[in-house]
């Protein structure tokens, strides 16, 4: 009969302890069913949008303002294609990118006169008006929790370009001539992201979403915020729907030697997307 000292039931205790805790080790490390090693979002976003752009000269004098919508014809709802990727490094820190774009183009013969960078644009002109607007970020996201809810917060930097153009009759001192104005400038920025993600089962899924993005000072500065409620469900293993309602508020100033622009959009409305999952 072989007696076990203090020291053995010790001994024998903590080899047991170790094989328990190394035994175990996976099931904390797992990853939330809310979340996914790498996620493909591709699809588009039917907005709603309000515009508006105006101008003022360098002494700060306002050279007057417009609606896309309201004022030159340009329709409320807009197609906007958007695509994200995220993945994630271990269990609970990845990466997150995000990119949409609106191109917006449209003529006609205006209702009401307007004046824009110096330019006087009568009543029934004809003009022809654009708006270009691109959005990319990149971010390192940590994520909290290893059930079915997590929250997240990341920081990164995003890209911004806006470019703007109105052409048509104009007037000045009495006399009509062809005239246009044009803006064109890109910015980098910091970018702060919150979530949360709930998994209901592990193929439907809830999430919210949130970024900010301010510059102060530059060629163009200003804030873009967006917030967005979503669901996701997967019918197949790695392929599935996701969508979602959002609302995102871009206002930009642009400094240019002898005058400065600004920009006004909201957009709200529904997305679709395409989930791929791995």
């Amino acid at each position: 009969m072989i007696r076990c000292t203090p020291f053995r039931r010790r001994g024998a205790f903590g080899a047991l302890l170790v094989l328990g805790t190394a035994c175990s080790a996976p099931a904390f490390a797992d990853t939330s069913p809310a979340l996914d090693r790498a996620s493909i979002w591709i699809g588009g976003f039917y907005a709603d949008t309000e515009t508006r752009i105006g101008a003022s000269d360098k002494s700060g004098q306002y050279g007057g303002s417009f609606g896309l919508e309201d004022d030159l014809g340009f329709r409320k709802h807009k197609a906007v294609p958007r695509a994200r990727l995220d993945f994630l490094i271990g269990d609970h820190q990845g990466f997150s990118f995000d990119f949409f774009g609106i191109d917006r183009t449209h003529s006609r013969s205006i209702s009401r006169a307007i004046d824009y960078d110096g330019n006087h644009f009568d009543a029934s002109a004809r003009v022809d008006s654009k708006l270009n607007f691109n959005f990319g970020s990149a971010s390192y996201r940590w994520w909290f929790g290893q059930s079915n809810d997590v929250f997240g917060v990341g920081i990164g930097a995003a890209y911004y370009g806006v470019k703007a153009g109105i052409a048509g009759e104009a007037s000045l001192d009495g006399e009509t001539a062809q005239a246009s104005a044009q803006t064109h400038e890109t910015a980098w920025a910091p970018v702060l992201q919150l979530g949360w993600r709930h998994a209901f089962t592990r193929d439907f899924r809830m999430y919210v979403d949130a970024y900010g993005v301010k510059k102060n000072g530059g060629n163009l500065a200003g804030h873009i915020y967006n917030a967005a409620v979503g669901l996701e469900w997967f019918p197949i293993e790695n392929l599935g729907i996701g969508g979602e309602y959002g609302y995102t508020r871009i206002k930009l100033d642009q400094n240019r030697t002898n005058y400065r622009a600004d920009l006004d959009m909201k957009l709200k409305g529904p997305s679709l997307f395409l989930r791929l999952r791995f």
